[in-house]
This record gives structure tokens, sequence and C-alpha cells, in this order.
């Protein structure tokens, strides 16, 4: 077997024969080195490699496909979260909010209305009348159902609402849940004692109107003012445009003009069909956006300005009257402290002139509300004034027959149920007002983030399937 040497053998033989009369290193030797070397290279840390990769202009398109499609999608998304954020508020403050506010609002004027009526039921001395004692029934039913949907509602601790909000809030639900009753128990104390001729009716009168005025009014007050509030204080933010929304739009329309600028030096080629795909598509987002976007925060300024601010004052108003209407009864019922509840009246309806006024001076050409629908309110504020100076008056001068009747059926009565019915109409003119703005600018963005996003993907698309075949010619 000595004698017959394998081919392979002879070979390296032969090889090294050669190799030691030419060369340094034997050509077996020569290989294994060049093979070690090879070795080496390829394994390499993967950060190196990635780095001379990225250097290059496959790499570098690579690089720009990867980064360019995640900022798309990553915009597409924050647009559409914000949009979509809009459109649920807007949704929420029609369904929700702006029904609680009206609930505590109906549950307010009328505890006032009740208070009003309840009092001008004695100026007659006996029985009073089937129209007061029907508003003020249909007063405390009213309340009754509006105390039962604040409580509802109200008592649904959300996202939005603080620990310490919903504890007053519960607390100011309780007050008026314990104290209404007792309130009508004591008016029909009161009106039991007036029928039969006592004097102490009035006491039990005085007493009642007293829980009114100190611990259910303010509670109630309380709920309508945060309700306000809640419809209010996201206006703030609704009718500021999204400029986020459109400078990342901006920044991506800029960044898709200098990558075509880019691929036009790069690779010879005047267009890249994917690019320009995506710029239109984000363009005609932007415009879209822009349009919508503009579009819904004029009309929810608008229903701020020409709807929730009238609609706060307005109530605000109304309520004034109620209490004034409450203190003038009472004055006559009681006849006493007759300084403190004449300045009361004076300084209520001396506050209704006044807000009329605002609202008046704050009026635009759409206002639900018109400027001659607020002077008729001030004109008859003014006659309801001058009547009650006319009972005051006879008052002092002891007739108290035309006095009662003044205040009970004559000018002031007519004078203030006109006043109220005036303002019941302005309040609900301004409410429809209010709520047709928010449903519109709901239905204006509704779409928009949705379809910004759809936009932004499929410019997404556009540009991996523009810079793939420049990638692909590298090969």
């Amino acid at each position: 077997m000595t004698g017959h040497a394998s081919p392979v053998r002879s070979a390296v033989t032969r090889a090294g024969r050669a190799g030691r009369s030419g060369s340094t290193l034997p050509p077996l030797r020569q290989a294994l080195a060049e093979r070690r070397e090879l070795s080496e290279t390829r394994t390499q840390p993967p950060l190196v490699t990635l780095r001379h990769y990225a250097g290059t202009s496959p790499g570098k398109l690579v690089a720009i496909m990867v980064l360019l499609s995640l900022t798309l999608v990553i915009t597409g998304w924050y647009a559409s979260s914000v949009l979509d954020s809009r459109t649920s508020t807007l949704r929420q403050m029609v369904d929700r909010t702006e029904p609680l506010a009206e609930s505590a609002q109906v549950l307010y004027s009328s505890l006032s209305i009740a208070d009003a009526s309840a009092n001008g039921a004695f100026l007659s001395g006996g029985l009073e009348s089937p129209a007061l004692r029907t508003r003020y029934a249909d007063a405390i039913a009213t309340a009754a159902t509006s105390l039962i949907t604040a409580s509802g509602n109200l008592m649904e601790k959300s996202k939005a609402t603080s620990a310490a909000e919903f504890a007053e809030t519960r607390r100011d639900v309780e007050t008026l849940a314990k104290n209404i009753p007792l309130y009508t128990g004591l008016v029909e104390t009161a009106r039991t004692n007036n029928r039969l001729g006592n004097p102490v009716g009035s006491a039990y009168l005085g007493v009642a109107s007293t829980l009114m005025q100190n611990q259910i009014l303010p509670a109630a007050q309380r709920l309508y003012d945060r309700r306000s509030a809640a419809i209010s204080d996201p206006q703030q933010t609704l009718s500021t445009p999204p400029w986020a929304v459109y400078a990342a739009l901006a920044v991506i329309i800029g960044t898709l003009l200098a990558t075509a600028r880019y691929l036009a030096r790069r690779t010879r080629r005047r267009f890249n069909v994917g690019i320009l795909a995506a710029l239109a598509a984000i363009l005609i987002g932007s415009v879209w956006l822009l349009a919508s976007g503009l579009t819904s925060v004029a009309i929810t300024h608008s229903a701020r300005d020409n709807g929730a601010n009238p609609l706060r004052d307005l109530t605000s108003a109304r309520i004034l009257t109620q209490q004034a209407r409450s203190a003038e009864t009472l004055s006559f019922v009681r006849r006493g402290d007759q300084a403190g509840l004449e300045r009361t009246f004076t300084l209520a309806t001396l506050q209704i002139y006044r807000t009329l006024s605002k609202v008046q001076t704050n009026l635009d050409d759409d206002a639900a509300v018109t400027s001659d629908q607020l002077d008729t309110a001030k004109n008859l504020l003014h006659q309801w004034t001058a009547a009650d100076d006319d009972a005051r008056a006879a008052i002092q001068n002891g007739d108290f027959s035309d006095a009662q009747k003044i205040i009970g059926t004559g000018a002031s009565a007519q004078r203030y149920a006109a006043l109220d019915a005036e303002l019941v109409t302005a309040i609900t003119a301004t409410r429809e007002s209010f709520r047709t703005d928010i449903n519109t600018a709901q239905r204006v963005i509704g779409y928009t983030g949705t379809g910004i996003f759809v936009i932004t993907c499929f410019a997404a698309l556009a540009v991996i399937g523009g810079l793939l075949p420049r990638i692909r010619e590298y090969r």
C-alpha cells in the first residue's frame, strides 16, 4: 500500500516543493491564512457591519424608506388620536354634559320658582289661587325629576372628575334629597295654618323660605356651576386649532420634498412615482384637515359665544328673577325686615339688568336671541320694578289691600310672569343654537381622524413601493 500514494498526497507534496522554490509561504499555508482572514471578516460585530452598510447608497435608501414610513404611520396615528378625541368630546358634550347642565339648571330654576310661588300663594290670606297652587306643584315635581336625573348621572365618577369634586357633588345631592321634602312639609304646614287664619302660618313660611335660600338653593347652584364648567372648560381647547397635527404634517411634506430631491440627484431620475404619490396623498389630507379642522373650530367658537356664554347668563338672570320675586312676596307676607328684603329685591333686579345688558353687548349677528328680545326683557324688568315701588308705597301708606292686589295678581305679578316667560324663550332658543352648533362641529370633523390615518398608511406604502426598486438596482 505504500507504493500507491494517494493523488491528494502527491498533489500536496508537489505543491510543497514548488512553494519552497518560489514563495515565502507554502501554498497550503497561504490558502489557510486567506481562509482565516476571510473568516475574521465575516465574523465582525453586526453593528460594525450595519454601520458599513449604512454608509453605502443602498443602505441610505433603506434607512430613508424605514424612517419615512414609520414617521408617516406614527403621524397618522397621532393625528387620528387627537381628532378622534375632539370628536368624542363634542359627542359627549351633546349626549351627556349638556343634558346634565340642563337638568341642574332646571333643578335650580324650579326650586326658585317653587319658593316664589309658595310665598305668592299667601298673599290672598286664605285659600290660594289655583294658578299659584299648580305652579308650585309643577315646580316641585320638575325639581324632583331633575334631582333624579342629576343624582343618577352625577354620581357616576368619570375619569375627568376629581375625588374632591365627586365628594362635593355627592354631598350636595344628599343635601337636596334630605331638605326638599323638609321644605315641602314646612310649606304644607304654613298653608294649613294660613287657611285656618292662624298667624303662625307666616312663621312656618319664613322658616321654609330660609331653608330654601340658605341650604337648598346654594347646593343646587353648586351643582349647576360644576355642570356649566364641564361645558365651558372643554370649549377652551376645542376652540383652538390642532396646531401640533398641522406642524407634523408640514414636517412630513418637507421630508418628502427633500427625499424626492435626494433621489433625483442620486438616481439621475427626475421623478419617483412612489414619493410623488405619497406627497399628493399628504397634501390632500392636509387640505382636508385644514378645512374641516378650522371649520369645526369656528363652529365651536360660535357655540361658545352664541350658545354657552349667553345661556349661562340668561339662566343666571332667570334665577335672579325668581329670587327677586321671592323677596318681594315674602316681604309682604311677613311684613317684617322690609329693609333687608327690599335690598335683596333691588340688588337682584339690578343684577338682572346688568346681565341682560352684558348679553346684549356681546351679541353676534347670528345669535339665537335678538337684541329686540333683550330690550323687551329689560322693559318688562323696568315695569316690574316700577310696580314694586307702587306696592311698597302703598304699604308705607297703610293700604295693604292695594299692595296685595299689585303684588298678588296686579301689575307686579303680571310683569314678573311676562319677564320669566321672555327669559324662558331666550334660554330655549340659545340652548337649541348651542346643541345645533356642537352637532355640526362633530359632523364636520367626525371622519377626519380616520381619513388622515388611512391617507398616511397609504403614503407609507407608496414610499416603500417607490424606494424598493431603487434599492434592488444596487444588487
